[in-house]
């Protein structure tokens, strides 16, 4: 597992050098959209303002079990509400980084919703239909996202044909120098919608290579036949673009179990080299897996490991992955190796989870150089 102090000042040296071309780039992400609530559960109220939280999944676990038979009451005390859904908080960050982006998504119609008003402002948005709901219950050790997606299955070919215009995404999808799906679990339509692009626009595509980012967004929901034939689409993608499929790791797990690998737990090292069995089936240029502690990406059957920083007590973690995704997706598109993409990726996540908000490039430099260790 690499992440040394000489390792992380050589790619704050290569972030300072590239920063001026990051204006430059241009992405185009969709099509999800999200307002968050992030919250958390009550164990014991003192009074009106003070309070002790359930900190472990566990032990709210153990709280609604005990109410089977009889009832109980549970009480949410909201920390902050915020735009949501991966694909809003990845462009955002891509963003914060300084990114030309476009975003289409599920972000209230026919007017935005107001949460994601400073997102307008640094990127050109775009919605399809009414923003989902989730509440967002975080522990110490994890969260728990409830989701109320009615409006998600708005989020279809037709409606972007109609309500955002085929020949505008078609320019947008063929000019971007990434351009990322996310959220695939979550929208029911989505493999629908990547089949019309296949085989509507991506014949047509001319120029240079360019990077395509796939986020699955925990698919355990979903049936077997389902992820396999997303798996498929997203494999195809990979004749016009470099694509990169992101996985966290109940991802990875869920995916390893769909393409018949052994999907038992593992440590680092277990998970590299299953990493690197699920990249030689899933037709794509770079697979990147993103546990808690670390994070690694795969290439042409070699993993790159690299140590994330600690943070015993994050400010937030709902975003955290998403903020993985745009940082490593940064890397790659400066033309960083896998290495120093996955230490942008954990950089970012770490700056993000500490402060709340989405880094620089200059904050990203930063941090490699000052490196938290709590």
């Amino acid at each position: 597992m690499l992440n040394t102090q000489e390792f992380r000042n050589s790619v704050a040296a290569l972030l300072d050098g590239a920063a001026p071309r990051v204006p430059q780039l241009s992405a185009f992400v969709g099509l999800d959209g999200f307002v968050d609530e992030i919250l958390h559960v009550v164990d014991k109220r003192h009074d009106a303002e003070r309070y002790d939280r359930l900190t472990t999944i566990r032990a709210y676990g153990e709280r609604i079990s005990a109410a089977s038979g009889h009832s109980t009451n549970v009480e949410l005390v909201n920390i902050m509400t915020k735009l949501g859904g991966n694909g809003p908080i990845m462009g955002n960050a891509l963003a914060s980084f300084g990114l030309r982006v476009s975003y289409l998504g599920s972000l209230g119609y026919p007017a935005i919703h107001p949460v994601f008003d400073s997102f307008s402002r640094r990127a050109d948005i775009a919605s399809l239909c009414g923003a989902g709901l989730t509440d967002a219950l975080e522990f110490e050790d994890g969260k728990i996202m409830v989701g109320k997606h009615y409006t998600l299955k708005e989020v279809n070919w037709a409606n972007i044909c109609t309500r955002y215009g085929k020949d505008k995404f078609a320019t947008k999808f063929a000019s971007a120098d990434l351009v990322g799906f996310v959220n695939w679990t979550m929208l029911p339509y989505m493999s629908d919608i990547w089949a019309s692009i296949q085989s509507e626009l991506v014949p047509g595509l001319l120029g240079e290579r360019r990077k395509l980012f796939v986020d699955l967004a925990d698919p355990e929901k979903r049936l077997p036949a389902d992820i396999s034939r997303a798996l498929d689409l997203i494999g195809r993608f990979q004749s016009k673009f470099d694509v990169i499929l992101g996985l966290n790791e109940k991802e990875a797990y869920e995916v390893a179990r769909v393409l018949g690998l052994d999907a038992s737990p593992r440590d680092w090292q277990g998970l590299a080299a299953l990493s690197i069995e699920i990249q030689s089936r899933v037709k794509v240029d770079t697979l990147v897996v993103h546990p808690v502690a670390y994070a690694l990406a795969v290439s042409g059957g070699k993993a790159d490991v690299v140590e994330g920083p600690v943070c015993r007590q994050p400010r937030i973690t709902t975003g955290a992955g998403d903020h993985f995704n745009s940082g490593f997706c940064l890397g790659k598109l400066l033309g960083f190796d896998n290495a120093a993409s996955v230490l942008c990726g954990v950089a970012t996540s770490g700056h993000y989870v500490r402060t709340a908000t989405s880094p620089s490039v200059a904050d990203l430099a930063m941090l490699m150089r000052d490196w938290p260790t709590a």
